[in-house]
């Protein structure tokens, strides 16, 4: 049944990419909200949409995995994590059975910079779901005993990606080779080294810290009434008091030093995986819709420019594509892809040449059309919702962008240019010299190869960390 439930979402988007013109979709206009401040800090926000007896709620709690504390990254992750299991006077399978009772969903999760707590229930529940989520932030049971199976079950996934998925871990060793002892840099999930020193006090002491009125943002969209629904949330969360420290500015990231490589050696491994990159934008970069014209083209969908070349012209991958990481500060831009160990250097040159391409020779009048198009087919589905109408004014007041970051964005696409595009272009994607390397396997076989790429730094699969120690300089002659 669920197929047949995606199935109208899949074919509308596949018709509106298939017959977009140059005047394509309308865009997205999003609808009036209520906001009101309460007198602990946290921001209300409601949407009425009346249109399906559901509502959608978002709970965000600035901080999240920035806040881990020096050597336990992990520990936002765990607390959200034990979220789900328990709180006020129902024990995790009592949580779980009054959520799946009456068909709603919630889920806690830990991001680099907040934690999200989402829920959809029907609106006939909704006192049900004020309860609950009432309970996990006043209340959450934090057992130790369900702390310490998170807590395994996390680095068991750890060691069971470095065996057979290392592909899975390659951002989180990006992140830290590239952002070093910056908290952007932090193994959002933990490393096992940083979990195993992670306690159940760390956890408590973690929700007494950081969990707060004066960090809390909630918004609400859904069949209900916007003065009810103000004063409902009110009277729950209004009383949440202050976390207990306070919220520090996050410092920007250094500019990264280019020409390193990381080669992260797993013995006998028969692929290669690798990410290239360096600094990127952070979430108000002010030209992001010629940005997300160049990445769509670059590597943001099937027929991109670096799929086309390492996967359907030369075979060497399933798969290449380029990330953006846009949080509050600058963030990352990035190639992620892999291939057979002897390839090696074939597919990482191919995916440089690729990128000079773009640098070089830009983009022409049809590419602007036809990933405009694109972008623009899909963006109108973040916004269905309640529940994604929800996340997104959320995600609005969390970064403090104002409505015309989404109300104008379709007319922004409208007029971006082969030029603008090329100056976006110049400005944030790395030229050949400016670029950091991350790579992941048979350090014997491939290692002297690697060495064209930049100064070379070297983890072994088998260490329980993620990232270089900050002490070491960047500076040193390569190390065997």
């Amino acid at each position: 049944m669920r197929w047949q439930s995606l199935l109208p979402g899949a074919l509308a988007a596949t018709l509106s990419l298939l017959s977009l013109g140059e005047a394509g979709a309308q865009g997205v206009t999003l609808p009036d909200v209520s906001r009101e401040v309460l007198d602990n800090g946290a921001v209300l926000i409601v949407n009425e949409k009346r249109e399906v007896p559901l509502v959608g709620i978002e709970l965000v709690l600035r901080g999240g995995g920035v806040r881990d504390l020096q050597g336990k990254s992990g520990t936002a992750s765990l607390y959200a994590g034990l979220l789900e299991r328990g709180a006020g006077s129902r024990s995790a399978a009592e949580f779980a059975e009054a959520i799946e009772s009456v068909g709603g969903r919630i889920s806690a999760t830990a991001e680099l910079e907040r934690i999200r707590i989402s829920a959809e229930f029907l609106a006939r529940d909704f006192e049900l779901m004020l309860s609950l989520l009432r309970d996990m932030l006043y209340a959450p049971t934090l057992a130790e005993a369900e702390f310490d199976t998170l807590r395994q079950r996390q680095i068991n996934f750890i060691l069971a990606a470095k065996d057979s998925d290392p592909g899975a871990l390659m951002p989180t060793y990006a992140a830290g080779f590239l952002f070093a002892d910056h908290p952007y840099g932090n193994p959002l999930a933990g490393s096992e080294s940083s979990l195993a020193s992670i306690t159940h006090t760390d956890v408590l002491d973690y929700h007494a810290n950081e969990v707060g009125g004066d960090r809390l943002i909630i918004s609400l969209s859904g069949d209900i009434d916007t003065a009810h629904a103000m004063v409902r949330l009110a009277d729950v969360f209004g009383a949440l008091p202050a976390a207990g420290q306070s919220l520090q500015p996050l410092a920007e990231p250094l500019t990264a030093i280019d020409g390193r490589v990381l080669l992260i050696d797993k013995p006998g491994a028969t692929q290669t995986y690798f990410w290239i990159g360096n600094l990127g934008v952070a979430v108000d970069y002010p030209e992001r819709p010629a940005l997300d014209i160049a990445n769509t083209l670059f590597g943001g969908r099937f027929t991109s420019m670096l799929n086309t070349a390492l996967r359907v012209e030369s075979g060497l991958t399933y798969g290449a594509r380029s990330v953006l990481i846009r949080p509050s500060k600058q963030g990352s831009l990035g190639i992620s892809s892999f291939t057979r160990t002897d390839a090696s250097v074939e597919a990482i040159d191919m995916a440089l040449d690729v990128l000079g391409a773009l640098r070089n020779e830009g983009v022409d009048e049809d590419m602007l059309r036809s990933a405009r198009n694109y972008v623009l087919g899909l963006y109108p589905m973040r916004f269905e919702t309640a529940r994604q109408l929800a996340r997104q004014f959320a995600m609005l007041e969390f970064y403090a962008l104002g409505t015309a970051h989404v109300d104008d964005y379709a007319d922004a696409l409208r007029a971006v240019t082969v030029e603008s595009v090329a100056a976006t272009v110049d400005a944030v994607y790395p030229a050949r010299d400016e670029l950091v390397f991350v790579i992941l396997g048979d350090a014997e076989v491939i290692r002297d190869d690697m060495r064209r790429y930049g100064t070379l730094y070297e983890l072994s699969v088998a260490d329980p960390i993620f990232r270089l120690p900050f002490e070491e300089p960047l500076s040193e002659e390569p190390t065997e």
